[in-house]
């Protein structure tokens, strides 16, 4: 495939769990590649969890569950044999420049931003959160074409707004980031891309390190045994947590689903039976995060006594399965 061939399709706006998965998926379907959000997200191996107390959010730890920002899009450039450019820009001025001139060439771009910036974002939707990702397929007058995959239906969105959330300051500061495919010249699925992108998530999520995958989840877990149940800094940590968890992209147990979802479309795609029963018991993983969120917001809300050392025993559970889980399949796929 290359990107500048004058007969692409018109741009078709997909809704989809989470902004980065689903643009590189909307992306790479627009460029003939049959890619779904669930097999973008596994392909990338972008599963994860994290515990980053040194980065702090409102003075409260990162808790992620899913890889950094650009890994899922990157994750993808390998098994897909893919070049894509990325382009950064010193001033709002020089990247409006640049996206005008790809979008009058009939590119598709992808964009970094703020979600605070992006006027079509409910108020209350609104926080300080530099890796949202978009696309833009078109500009009529002053307005951007915005297919954001977080919303039903494609958006508007003035220059200026664009602009100030291309280069919003801050943690993960996008600097004007696009970024558009230049070659996929691999489009079909293959039992061996699936094995290789399993076992890289598999490494990621059984790592020695104490910090990420399963290790970090104990690490949380026994941050969480020592807060003092009646501090108030502890229902602010803990109504953090629900917060990293269940509104920040798509959330510990959404993550969960999207990877259930790759299991299920890779097994019928290349012929992998196995993987069946490991996306319905990943989902059942998904179901127990669900179930944290819920006891975590209960506390916070006065409906159940703050209980640390109880919330720190359903992580460790879930820290528990999530590690047999990812040794069974490293198995199943060796």
């Amino acid at each position: 495939m290359n990107a500048t061939a004058p007969t692409l399709p018109r741009f078709e706006h997909r809704h989809a769990a989470h902004c980065e998965s689903g643009v590189i998926s909307n992306m790479l379907r627009h460029h003939g590649v049959p890619m779904t959000e669930p097999l973008a997200f596994g392909l990338a191996a972008g599963l994860s969890f994290a515990y980053l107390p040194f980065v702090k959010l409102s003075g409260l730890p990162l808790v992620s569950y899913r890889m950094p920002p650009r890994a899922i899009i990157k994750g993808l450039l390998g098994p897909l044999s893919a070049r894509f450019r990325f382009e950064t820009f010193r001033t709002p001025e020089a990247g409006q420049r640049r996206l005008d001139a790809l979008l009058a060439e009939g590119r598709l771009v992808g964009l970094q931003t703020s979600v605070y910036w992006l006027p079509y974002f409910p108020p209350d939707m609104r926080f300080h959160f530099n890796a949202h990702n978009l696309l833009v397929y078109g500009k009529e007058g002053d307005d951007y074409l915005v297919s954001d995959p977080v919303f039903e239906t494609p958006m508007r969105c003035a220059a200026a707004d664009l602009a100030r959330a291309r280069f919003a300051k801050g943690v993960l500061a996008p600097k004007g980031m696009m970024y558009y495919p230049e070659t996929v010249p691999r489009t079909e699925l293959t039992q061996a891309m699936v094995a290789k992108a399993i076992r890289r998530n598999v490494r990621s999520m059984l790592a020695p390190i104490p910090l990420v995958g399963v290790r970090g989840m104990r690490r949380l877990a026994a941050r969480l045994q020592a807060l003092p149940p009646q501090a108030a800094h502890t229902v602010d940590y803990i109504g953090h947590l629900v917060r990293m968890q269940e509104e920040i992209g798509t959330g510990g147990a959404g993550f969960r689903f999207i990877y259930a979802a790759f299991l299920q479309e890779a097994a019928d795609a290349v012929a992998m039976p196995q993987l069946v029963a490991f996306s319905d018991r990943l989902t059942e993983i998904g179901d127990g995060w669900r179930a944290f969120a819920l006891k975590a917001a209960r506390m916070v809300k006065g409906r159940e006594a703050v209980d640390p050392p109880r919330l720190a025993a359903l992580l460790r559970a879930q820290a528990d399965q999530e590690e047999a889980f990812f040794r069974d399949l490293r198995r199943a796929v060796a």
